[in-house]
C-alpha cells in the first residue's frame, strides 16, 4: 500500500473560515471534498499539498432544495444522495444516472457533487506511480515537458472523468463559486477549458458552494457510459441527452458528450431536432453526426477508433430512451 505524505488538516464550520485558510496557507492549500480522488493521487505522488481543508463539517454546503423553478443543489451533498433524491430522479434524470453510475457505493458515499465537478483530469501516462512516471520522462502534466498523447504537443490533453459534467452540461446547468472577490455564479458551459492541466475556470481560492438546474415542464433527460466493467471504473465515454418537447414537437435537444477530452463538448448535430415531431426526428443520422464530430484521444484506456464508434451507439441509444425517432 503507498503511504499518504505528510499534512496538515483543516476543518473549518464555515465558509468565511475555510476562505481564510486558503488565503493565510497559500498555494500549498488544496480543498478536500470526499477525498476519493485527491487521496490516491496523492498516494501517487501527482500532488503534495501541505494544507488540506475539509470543506466536510460545513453544513452550508450541503442539502438538495428546489426554488422556484429552480434545483439547487450543494456541492457538499453525495452522490449517492443525489442519485436517489425524489426531484433529481423526476425532474433531472441524467444526473441522478450519472451520479449512480460513479465508482462503487463506497465512493458514492463519500464522493460530492463538487468533488465530481471539480475532479482532475486523467491520462494513461499521469494516473501512475511516480517510479512509472520517472522511468517514462514524465510528461507536461506533471514534472515533465512532454506529451506522450500528441507527439509534440504544447498543452496537456488529459481527459476529462467526471459523469456529473456531461448531465449537468446537457441540463443547462449554473455553477456557484464564492472567493475573495465574493461570490459569482457561470453557466457549466463557461466553467470548463480545454487544458488538461488547469481545466476549470475555478481560481485556486474559490470554493463551489451549489450547483443550480433550472426546471422546465415536459423535459426528460437521460445518461449514458461506456466503461469497462459497470462499476468502479471511470468513463471511457460519458454522454447525456436532454429533450425539451410540448405537443409532440421538439423545442430544444442538447447532447453532451466527455470523457473525449480535457473539457466536455456539445454535439452540434442536435439542432437537426428542432421543430420535429418525435417520431421524424432522425435518430440514425444525429448518431451518425455525433460519431463524425468526436474525436477520440490515446489519452485513457480504450482503443480511440473503438470508442469513436461506441459514440454513435451511445448517442442512438440515448435518443430511443428520449422517445425520438422511428420506432
Amino acid at each position: 500500500m503507498l503511504p499518504l505524505p505528510s499534512f496538515a488538516l483543516y476543518a473549518p464550520t464555515t465558509l468565511d473560515d475555510a476562505l481564510a485558510l486558503l488565503r493565510d496557507h497559500g498555494p500549498d492549500t488544496t480543498l478536500i471534498a470526499g477525498g476519493t480522488d485527491l487521496l490516491p493521487n496523492m498516494k501517487h505522488g501527482l500532488l503534495a499539498p501541505r494544507h488540506l481543508v475539509s470543506l466536510a463539517q460545513i453544513p452550508a454546503l450541503r442539502g438538495v432544495w428546489v426554488e422556484g423553478d429552480v434545483l439547487r443543489l450543494g456541492a457538499m451533498t453525495n452522490l449517492e444522495t443525489v442519485a436517489a433524491h425524489e426531484v433529481v430522479l423526476t425532474r433531472a434524470a441524467a444526473l441522478a444516472e450519472a451520479a449512480l453510475s460513479v465508482g462503487g457505493p463506497h465512493h458514492r458515499r463519500m464522493g460530492t457533487l463538487g468533488g465530481n465537478l471539480c475532479l482532475d483530469t486523467r491520462c494513461r501516462y499521469f494516473n501512475q506511480t511516480y517510479f512509472w512516471r520517472e522511468a517514462l520522462g514524465f510528461c507536461l502534466k506533471k514534472d515533465g515537458t512532454k506529451c506522450h498523447v500528441v507527439e509534440g504537443g504544447q498543452r496537456c490533453v488529459a481527459a476529462a472523468s467526471n459523469d456529473t459534467a456531461a448531465a449537468l452540461l446537457a441540463l443547462e446547468a449554473t455553477i456557484e463559486l464564492v472567493g475573495p472577490d465574493g461570490a459569482r455564479s457561470l453557466p457549466i458551459r463557461d466553467f470548463y477549458t480545454a487544458d488538461g492541466i488547469a481545466n476549470t475556470t475555478r481560481a485556486p481560492q474559490e470554493i463551489v458552494v451549489a450547483v443550480r438546474v433550472p426546471l422546465r415542464p415536459a423535459r426528460a433527460s437521460v445518461y449514458e457510459k461506456l466503461r469497462r466493467r459497470a462499476a468502479i471504473d471511470f468513463p471511457m465515454i460519458s454522454l447525456a441527452a436532454r429533450l425539451d418537447a410540448e405537443e409532440g414537437r421538439v423545442n430544444a435537444l442538447e447532447i453532451a458528450v466527455s470523457a473525449l477530452a480535457a473539457r466536455p463538448r456539445m454535439i452540434r448535430a442536435a439542432s437537426q431536432a428542432q421543430g420535429k415531431s418525435l417520431a421524424e426526428v432522425p435518430r440514425a443520422a444525429i448518431a451518425e453526426a455525433a460519431f463524425k464530430e468526436c474525436a477520440p484521444l490515446p489519452n485513457i484506456e480504450g482503443d480511440p477508433a473503438w470508442r469513436k464508434k461506441l459514440v454513435r451507439v451511445l448517442a442512438d441509444r440515448a435518443l430511443r430512451r428520449l422517445g425520438l425517432g422511428p420506432a
